[in-house]
């Protein structure tokens, strides 16, 4: 694109927001008055903005001159409005919003270098914020998508109706009925396995990986507690069934069995520090990957609770925004991003956790579309039982339990009918007592 004039366009910017209400709507959200150059049209874009904010229309020409409380706010208008003339008002809506975002960008990025020098001028030098800062810059994008209209677009829902959203099978029937197929091959979704300390929510979150490879997907598993050593050596017993202690006696076992499996797709491991990474930085490397040639089909995170959010005033608000921001990252990258976080004390040892008993963050329950509790009592361990229970379900059923076994010697989680028999005769015995006592 050619270099735009940004003092002519903020006489444009400042014009079609006093003018245009629709216009204004588009852009309010990404101005920041800061960004203005022009220190006239900043005093009354403030205004405007602040108007705007708190009315939800732009003021009109009478209302803007209550604002007028002195006279370096009377001279800004008086010398806004006389640059008027000067603006070509023919102008086409596409290329306005198309300049508009390149001035936006612009402008941000002009910012965002004055304050990164500013920081380390005063010795203040953290690249994980600067990048963030750069890439929140870059990001600005003025949509002019209005969704869907229920009654004029009711062919176009129609023709979405007809075809079945895809899904990654998670390899268990019962956890794929309740999601209504599995996973969303096209993201737009987080799933979150909650469950106490040491009941193993990694375990799962490592079944779920290979389940997939196994059907040919492509999984990046992120783990911010465990080495990548010690994933690999988790994941690669379970695929070759070689018990996790035998590994390092049987490496040309492991090898060969490795070396021989047909129709995997790739199963990339990395390892960052907790409590140092942010979603944007998960989005930089996920980048890195794609730019290898190799698409992503699931994100595996280990877990959601030691990833750092770009709010981190308390731990209620930074986990909250950590799990929006990852969220948003299935939208970017079109592909399920499935995690995990902790129960609370109230939910140790229960039967039947609830989204109350979400540790740390009730924020985390409110923005994650599916969470599914992980119990096992102390019979259940010595029987190698543990239980799935859906807490929360956006795509299905938000109720239902499910006994599976688990072999310690692999960490291979399974599906065993005979484990909920008993309790799907007793259920339908029930129902018979219930009827009979009418």
């Amino acid at each position: 694109m050619e270099k735009i004039d940004l003092d002519y366009f903020e006489k444009v910017l400042i014009y079609k927001s006093l003018t245009d209400e629709q216009y204004l709507a588009e852009i309010i959200g990404h101005v920041d008055p800061k960004i203005i150059a022009d220190k006239n049209i900043k005093v009354l874009f403030t205004i405007i903005k602040s108007f705007y904010d708190k009315r939800g229309v732009p003021p009109t020409l009478t209302e803007l001159k209550t604002y007028l409380v002195n006279d370096d706010v009377k001279a800004a208008l008086k010398t806004v409005a006389g640059s008027f003339d000067e603006i070509d008002k023919n102008l086409n809506k596409d290329e306005l919003l198309d300049n508009t975002e390149r001035y936006l960008k612009e402008r941000a990025i002009y910012h965002t270098m004055m304050d990164v020098a500013e920081d380390i001028t005063n010795g203040k030098v953290d690249t994980s914020y600067i990048l963030e800062k750069f890439e929140k810059s870059c990001s600005i994008e003025l949509k002019d998508d209005l969704g869907i209209d229920l009654f004029d677009d009711i062919d176009e829902l129609a023709r979405e109706l007809s075809v079945d959203e895809p899904t990654l099978s998670s390899g268990w029937d019962w956890l794929d009925d309740h999601l209504n197929g599995g996973f969303l091959a096209n993201g737009r979704a987080f799933y979150v396995f909650a469950g106490q300390t040491n009941v193993g929510k990694s375990i799962f979150l490592g079944n779920i990986a290979t389940n997939l490879v196994r059907k040919g997907k492509n999984v990046l598993v992120l783990s911010l507690e465990m080495s990548e050593v010690m994933y690999a050596c988790r994941l690669a017993s379970d695929i070759t069934k070689i018990p996790i202690a035998d590994l390092k006696s049987q490496t040309p076992t492991l090898k060969h069995s490795m070396d021989n499996m047909e129709g995997m797709g790739k199963l990339l491991i990395k390892e960052f520090p907790p409590n140092t990474i942010t979603a944007q930085q998960i989005a930089s490397y996920v980048k890195m990957v794609q730019l290898k040639g190799i698409k992503i089909d699931a994100i595996v995170l280990d877990y959601i609770n030691l990833l750092r959010g770009s709010l981190n005033s308390n731990l209620y608000e930074r986990i909250k925004c950590a799990t929006e921001e990852v969220r948003a990252l299935s939208y970017k990258f079109n592909c399920p991003i499935i995690s995990a976080t902790q129960l609370n004390r109230t939910g140790y040892d229960t039967e039947s956790p609830t989204l109350d008993t979400i540790g740390e963050s009730i924020g985390l329950a409110a923005t994650a579309d599916v969470i599914v509790g992980i119990t096992q009592s102390d019979t259940d361990k010595e029987l190698n039982i543990i239980n799935l229970h859906m807490m929360k379900n956006r795509f299905g059923a938000n109720f239902g339990r499910n006994e599976m076994r688990i072999d310690y010697s692999t960490l291979t989680v399974s599906e065993d009918d005979t484990l909920n028999n008993d309790d799907d005769d007793f259920g339908e015995m029930t129902d018979k007592l219930d009827k009979l006592s009418f």
